[in-house]
């Protein structure tokens, strides 16, 4: 019998079919740096060995490692590991395992094959990613942070931390990690004797940052161990002080997940109190974006009236427009929001 290595059954039925599903699963995320000489050889055998456990979730392979967000049914969670024990890099990897899930987070196994798990951006071979910086713990991010002298860097994009970051970061307004990596460095070239901390969702970018880091010349680089995620499981754990205020944006169907009750942003349509990300309704535009409930009713889950009232068209029609038409996603990146709130909702769409 043939084994499939690829989805065959279309994303609006695998998503169904996953919203109508009372199985338990557990929401996981892990990363490593490794050189990986057949990519494409790996990709299929891991595909092979994760669908016959149940897993679904999105994973990025690339000669310089493996970066993967999935879920697990509880049921097949120790053959799950044993899967991963298999091999041999994999054996004891760290597991974020998430805080705030449904179980619902994923509804399709894809596996890809790229030409690096984290864009960069970098072609310099003298750039060594495993010179990374010093990990830090919970309790010792905490204690670090606290020091007058030390400089803490979220290395996430815009939107990631417009919704929750940690107490006193900078945040850069940027939409890529490729774009972040040179702007930080430039933005503290006067501060390399400082203690640089760098932190983002899981880990896998600061691995890289702070290596970067260092190969710009900064001699005190470290990373918060597992990023955000792994941070608020061992605040709770320890009962130690949060200070991650707001919400952790996620690569999957929750786009968040709670990590503080304080709301930090605002809706990008009518500036209430909103931290809830949702892509716009209209499958021309999609862009991704802050939506209260209010909002969501009033636009029916749309960006603007323009992106609403286009989704009421016949489908030929929209077709046919969606040709010349530019919608706000095309307009406005993920990392200038703020200019996206300023726009007349009736003109965003032209022809």
């Amino acid at each position: 019998m043939t084994k499939f290595l690829y989805n065959r059954v279309s994303r609006r039925a695998l998503k169904e079919q996953l919203q109508h599903s009372s199985e338990p699963r557990v929401t996981i995320s892990f990363y490593r740096y490794v050189t990986l000489h057949n990519p494409r050889f790996f990709r299929d055998h891991f595909y092979g060995l994760l669908s016959e456990v149940g897993v679904l979730g999105r994973i990025y392979v690339a000669r310089e490692g493996i970066n993967a967000q999935i879920s697990v049914p509880e049921t097949q969670f120790e053959a799950y590991k044993a899967a991963m024990d298999s091999i041999s890099f994999l054996q004891g990897i760290r597991l974020n395992i998430a805080i705030d899930d449904d179980g619902k987070s994923f509804f399709a196994l894809i596996i890809k094959v790229r030409e690096k798990i984290v864009a960069d951006g970098i072609d310099d071979p003298a750039f060594d990613p495993s010179q990374f910086g010093e990990h830090l713990k919970a309790e010792a991010f905490n204690a670090l942070t606290d020091h007058p002298d030390t400089i803490l860097v979220d290395m996430r994009n815009h939107y990631e931390s417009e919704v929750g970051h940690f107490e006193g970061a900078i945040t850069p307004e940027v939409a890529t990690f490729r774009e972040e990596l040179p702007y930080v460095a430039d933005l503290l070239a006067d501060a390399k004797d400082k203690n640089i901390v760098m932190y983002c969702t899981g880990g896998i970018r600061c691995e890289k940052a702070s290596a970067y880091m260092r190969y710009r010349g900064f001699t005190n680089v470290f990373q918060l161990e597992g990023g955000i995620i792994e941070y608020a499981r061992q605040v709770k754990a320890q009962g130690l002080r949060n200070k991650f205020v707001g919400k952790n944006f996620v690569f999957d169907e929750r786009l968040g997940e709670r990590i503080s009750d304080k709301v930090i942003a605002q809706c990008h349509q009518c500036g209430a109190p909103c931290d809830d990300h949702t892509n716009c309704a209209n499958e021309y535009c999609h862009i991704l974006f802050l939506q209260c409930p209010a909002c969501q009713a009033r636009y029916e889950g749309c960006c603007s009236d323009t992106c609403r009232d286009f989704r009421h068209l016949p489908e030929e029609q929209r077709k046919e427009q969606a040709k010349t038409a530019v919608f706000n996603g095309s307009k406005f990146g993920k990392g200038v929001y703020k200019a996206f709130r300023k726009q007349d909702n009736h003109s965003i769409l032209s022809t």
